[in-house]
């Protein structure tokens, strides 16, 4: 069973505790990869056109005699209009509402894509291959207190005495404009993930962190391979706290 230290606030050793049998899992990059493209799949909303879109107009055909096609044109007009071979037509196949586009999982693999991107962030060559800054050991395991801090600027000290914030500042520096037209329906930056903070239960760190580049603060009864491992790469730089840890025994079995 492996041991790991606990810091405290100001980044010291404060003693020493065991990690559960879940962070000895095997790596299955390919378990994750197809967990996270589910959840991201489930997540869509339907989408298509109105049924008769593209159909609503005063077009008819001219008839023979005119020395043009017969296809149907506006009225006061001779722009061909609602079929899909014409310019400015409707479309000849458009996005179907009642569409199935979600991905299914097994209950097994998804649990087990879990506890292997668990077993991902102790693993300090992934969690550098994955673009982290941090001068620390992993795994980030901090004392119970972390969890009621009140305010941004103690977690940002917190931080910074553990040796993550660098991260932080990565996080920051690389947001960036969206590519492409999603820059005009509301999500018109992209920011780099950064720190994932994992507490016992639900407490006042979730709303002081909340402010920071990249940092996510999660339970660690809510935890799922999309938040371990974003946008399918494991290794996502973790600070776990002493409740986490106690909490995790018997889950994700």
């Amino acid at each position: 069973m492996t041991t790991v230290n606990i810091i405290d606030l100001s980044g010291n050793a404060k003693g020493e505790i065991a990690l559960p049998e879940v962070f000895n899992e095997i790596f299955r990059p390919d378990l994750i990869k197809k967990a996270v493209l589910s959840a991201q799949a489930n997540r869509l909303q339907p989408y298509g056109p109105k049924k008769y879109s593209g159909m609503e107009t005063s077009a008819h055909s001219w008839g023979s005699g005119r020395g043009v096609a017969q296809v149907p044109r506006i009225s006061n007009g001779s722009r061909v209009a609602r079929i899909p071979q014409a310019v400015g037509g409707r479309r000849a196949h458009p996005p179907k509402p009642e569409t199935d586009r979600t991905e299914k999982i097994n209950k097994k693999e998804k649990r087990l894509a879990i506890r292997s991107a668990i077993a991902a962030t102790i693993d300090a060559d992934l969690v550098k291959a994955r673009g982290h800054r941090f001068d620390a050991e992993v795994p980030l395991v901090a004392e119970n207190a972390i969890e009621g801090l009140l305010k941004t600027k103690d977690v940002i000290s917190f931080l910074q005495a553990a040796g993550v914030y660098d991260d932080v500042i990565r996080a920051k520096e690389g947001k960036h404009i969206r590519a492409g037209k999603g820059k005009r329906r509301g999500r018109k930056y992209k920011t780099r993930k950064s720190v994932l903070i994992v507490t016992g239960e639900e407490s006042p760190i979730l709303k002081a962190a909340n402010n920071l580049s990249g940092v996510d603060v999660a339970t660690v009864d809510s935890l799922n391979a999309e938040i371990l491992a974003p946008g399918t790469h494991a290794g996502r730089l973790t600070i776990w706290t002493e409740s986490a840890i106690t909490n995790m025994e018997g889950m994700f079995i």
